[in-house]
Order: structure tokens, then C-alpha cells, then sequence
């Protein structure tokens, strides 16, 4: 990365990570009647929230946090974290096409024929990096190279980002070997030597460069693709009519989390180190890698340019038929995201960030 951002070196041995097992609960409770946000509650509403990272990278701690600090507590909801292998997974898209989880919903997934909508975009920007082998010095460099297809294999986000610096330097798919592998397995198997490229998040660029010196960013994605939505809560429409209240007040609940992150890093970072199982200096470093470019959402983290540049990439990618490409409006519930932020304060900034 450039010399303006924080430097991409390393720190301790990476600590024993968390797991969790992927439980489907039961289901969304009915929502209870409007109440007052200081007064009892008189039942708690469940909510599961899906996680696309087991366990979690930092950039997706903002529902531990939520958890942690009892803003969803406040507003009567009984969040329970559920992980999955990659945002684009089977199981999650069967979480949230029944309405059991909400969980990251994209434009790809609705133009193939999801039934539902995002309510509240918590992450806009990509955060992650994609780090090589030392011999690796430019995308072209790339061919005849192991790169990871974690979290989904092809089609999924791992492969995704490699064949778009793949076009750009005008080398065919067939001219790499994809690795499909579980994404916890990303760090370790660049580190190993059975990878020479994959896209990893700012702790575990952190993390790399420390435990093989020579590995190193070829290429931020942000800087890459600054318009490329990275990842929205959503739900299924059915849950999203049956539930309104309910998802209105668990997006309001995690604004107030992604405002808090902004404002008082020594009150999250304890709790982000706990989720990710990762060294406190890697999450440090991730945090103020995060913050700084604004990858966290601090209103409803919704942009329609941003939007449509998304679907149109999904397009031209050959991912969906032109036919298929998702509108704002078809992919969007504006009012929920307007409703939650409203219901967190009104909008507001962090510094330069303004999502």
C-alpha cells in the first residue's frame, strides 16, 4: 500500500483462532409493539445475524460490538452470531431465503433469483488486500501461480477478486490453479507456501508480512475497485414485511456499534480481539486500517453510484445476463436504512467518513 496509509508489516504468532458450529435456529420471533427505547422490555425479540467469516475478521465484529456493549439488549432483540463459510455460501443464502438469518445479501444473488433485499450497509468499501509471494512483483507474474478460491470456491468472493486482477493483466483463468480451501485456511496456506496469492484482510496482511518476510500487497482492492460494494445486510422479503420493526431496530443497533468503533477504540478493541482471536496489535492495526478509509458504515452505507457500478461490474463480468441486472430499488429497502438511522440519532460523520 501507498505511504499514507498505515504499513503493512507484521507481529506476533498469529493466536489459536476461534470456531463456532453453524447452527439454523428456529426462526424470527414476532415482533413485539412499539415500545420506549429506556423502558423494559416486555420480551425479547430473536434475531439471528449471520457472519460471512468463521471466525470473524475484524470488519466483521459490528454485531459483537452491538452484542458486547447491549445496544441490541436496549432495543429488545436477543441477537444470536451465526458464521458461515463466505458471504456467498450455500448455507447463508438458505439462511436468508427462508428467513432465519439476515446476513450479506448482494446484487448477484437477487438477479439469480434470491427473494430479498438489503436493509443496512454496514461494510461500503472492500477492505482487503491481495498479498503474494515474494517472486511475485506484478500481476502478470500471476500466471502458472496457486491462487485461493476460499469461501466458495468459483464464483465465490476469493475467486472473484483474483479474475478481476486476472483481466486486467490480460491473463486467462486457465493459465492459474484456483485452491479451494476453508477460509480460515487463507493466512495459513500463503504463509505455507501452498499459495501464492489471495485476498486477505488488513490483520492478516499484518500477520503475513510478520511470519514470512517477503510476502507482500500486490494490489489493494479498493484502490482497484472504488466502487465495488463489499458487503449489506439483508433479509428475505418475507422476513423483511413480517419483521420490519424487528430489522429496523437491529440495523439501528449496529450503527450505534459502527459509531462507537469510530469513537472510542479502546472500548472495542478488547472485544473485536475476542471475536477474531487474533493478536491484539494485528486487530489494532486492521482497526486503524478500517477506520481511516471509512470501510465502516456511520448512516445507512448506501450509495446509488456505488450501487449501480456493482451491478453493472456483475454484468460485465459475465456473472448475470444483462437482462437480470439488478435496479437500486429491486435490490434496496431504502426505508428500513433511513428508519434505522433515524432511529440511532440521525445522520452523522466520523471525520472525512460519510456512509
Amino acid at each position: 500500500m501507498e505511504t499514507e496509509r498505515p504499513h503493512l508489516a507484521g507481529t506476533r504468532r498469529r493466536a489459536a483462532v476461534v470456531t463456532a458450529a453453524l447452527t439454523l435456529a428456529a426462526g424470527i420471533a414476532a415482533s413485539v409493539p412499539a415500545h420506549a427505547e429506556d423502558a423494559p422490555c416486555p420480551t425479547l425479540r430473536k434475531l439471528n445475524i449471520g457472519v460471512s467469516v468463521v471466525p470473524p475478521n475484524v470488519v466483521h465484529t459490528t454485531p459483537h460490538v452491538a452484542k458486547a456493549l447491549g445496544y441490541f439488549e436496549k432495543r429488545c432483540i436477543d441477537a444470536n452470531i451465526m458464521y458461515f463459510e463466505g458471504g456467498q455460501s450455500q448455507t447463508m443464502a438458505s439462511a436468508i431465503s427462508q428467513g432465519l438469518a439476515i446476513g450479506n445479501v448482494n446484487d448477484g444473488m437477487v438477479a439469480q433469483g434470491m427473494k430479498a433485499k438489503q436493509i443496512w450497509g454496514f461494510a461500503p468499501l472492500l477492505p482487503q488486500a491481495y498479498t503474494v509471494a515474494a517472486e511475485v512483483k506484478t500481476p502478470a507474474d500471476l500466471k502458472g501461480k496457486r491462487l485461493s478460491a476460499a469461501g466458495g470456491g468459483v464464483g465465490g468472493f476469493n475467486w472473484r477478486m483474483a479474475r478481476a486482477i486476472l483481466e486486467k493483466a490480460g491473463i486467462p483463468l486457465d493459465d492459474v490453479i484456483f485452491v479451494s480451501q476453508g477460509l480460515a485456511g487463507r493466512l495459513p496456506g500463503l504463509v505455507a507456501g501452498q499459495l501464492d496469492g489471495v485476498a486477505l484482510h488488513p490483520e492478516d496482511v499484518y500477520l503475513a508480512e510478520k511470519q514470512k518476510p517477503g510476502l507482500h500487497v500486490l494490489v489493494v482492492l479498493s484502490e482497484m475497485m472504488p466502487d465495488h460494494v463489499f458487503n449489506a445486510y439483508g433479509g428475505s422479503v418475507d422476513m423483511i414485511a413480517e419483521n420490519r420493526e424487528l430489522l429496523i431496530d437491529a440495523a439501528a443497533a449496529m450503527i450505534e456499534a459502527n459509531r462507537t468503533i469510530y469513537a472510542d477504540k479502546d472500548k472495542v478493541i478488547p472485544i473485536m480481539v475476542e471475536a477474531t482471536g487474533k493478536p491484539r496489535d494485528a486487530v489494532e492495526f486492521a482497526y486503524d486500517y478500517l477506520t481511516k478509509n471509512c470501510v465502516w458504515a456511520v448512516n445507512t452505507g448506501f450509495d446509488k453510484a456505488r450501487t449501480a457500478w456493482t451491478a453493472q461490474y456483475t454484468v460485465d463480468s459475465g456473472d448475470v445476463p444483462p437482462e437480470k441486472k439488478t435496479t437500486y430499488d429491486q435490490l434496496v429497502d431504502q426505508a428500513i436504512a433511513d428508519a434505522a438511522v433515524a432511529k440511532a440519532g440521525g445522520p452523522t460523520t466520523a471525520g472525512a467518513c460519510k456512509l
